[in-house]
Formats: structure tokens, C-alpha cells, sequence
């Protein structure tokens, strides 16, 4: 289901400094430079030994490359996958729409308060899950809803 995903020689680098500090080895690296973060996916179970004691890790890396950094937690069902990226406690729902042209759409339902939240700041979550939904499973589109109440 996963295409096979190509790194550049700079995320290759990335990789190889946040295996050094954080002693794990990712699973990819994707560099959003729209956002200026670098974004790490690391395998399931491996997100606390990343992270580092109060964060230490990560502090690290982010003072060494001067850039934000975003750890996601990898699962190969693609539910799980993008409920855990958009913090579980605000997602209610995640369901799987085909389309009419055969593209996959995920349709992420969250209460109306916690919309905000759920997208984050400039849309940088829902920007983040699409990229890595698409990079993963072949999703396409990520709609994140609130159903009226």
C-alpha cells in the first residue's frame, strides 16, 4: 500500500544527526520548508525514547539546526495513524470515503471547541497529516469536520 519514498541527501543527513542525539533510528524525515520544521516519523513504541527526558532531545536537535522539529508516531492502520498525529483525546471519529474518481479522502470528525486545536495554527496540523497521509497510505485529502450541533 506504501509507495516507496525517496530521501533526499539532506533529509538523509537529518536522519543520521537525530539517530546520533535521540540513540533511534526514524522511520523518514520530511522537511516542511513552508512551515520551516523538519518533521521526523519514528516507529511505534520509539516516541518517548525520542523525545528524551523533558524533552532533552529534541531541545538538542532543534538548538543545533535552528529549526522546529515534529515527532509522529508511526502505525500502519491508517486510522490510528491519523488520529494519534491530531492528538487522540479531540478526535471523536476517523472514516475512510472513496471518491467518485477512486482517490481515498479521510474524514476526521472533532467537537466545534476543539476544531481549532485539531488544525492548529495556520493549518499547520492538518497540513502536516495530509503530507503524511499521502506520503503513507496514497490519502489524498484530509477533511477535518465538526458536526453541527
Amino acid at each position: 500500500m506504501t509507495q516507496s519514498i525517496k530521501l533526499t541527501m539532506h533529509e538523509m543527513r537529518m536522519i543520521s544527526l537525530f539517530q546520533k542525539i535521540t540513540k533511534v533510528t526514524p522511520r523518514d524525515c520530511l522537511d516542511d520548508e513552508k512551515q520551516d520544521r523538519l518533521i521526523f516519523v519514528v516507529n511505534e513504541g520509539k516516541m518517548g525514547l525520542s523525545i528524551g527526558k523533558n524533552g532533552s532531545n529534541i531541545k538538542s536537535l532543534q538548538n543545533l539546526l535552528k529549526r522546529n522539529i515534529e515527532l509522529v508516531e508511526y502505525y500502519d492502520d491508517p486510522i490510528k495513524f491519523l488520529k494519534n498525529m491530531l492528538n487522540a483525546k479531540l478526535v471523536n471519529e476517523v472514516k475512510m470515503v472513496v471518491r467518485q474518481d477512486g482517490s481515498q479522502q479521510a474524514v476526521v470528525l472533532v467537537n466545534p471547541g476543539d476544531k481549532g486545536l485539531v488544525v492548529g495554527r495556520a493549518g499547520r496540523n492538518a497540513e502536516k497529516a495530509r503530507l503524511l497521509a499521502k506520503r503513507y497510505f496514497g490519502i489524498n485529502s484530509v477533511l477535518i469536520n465538526s458536526p453541527e450541533t
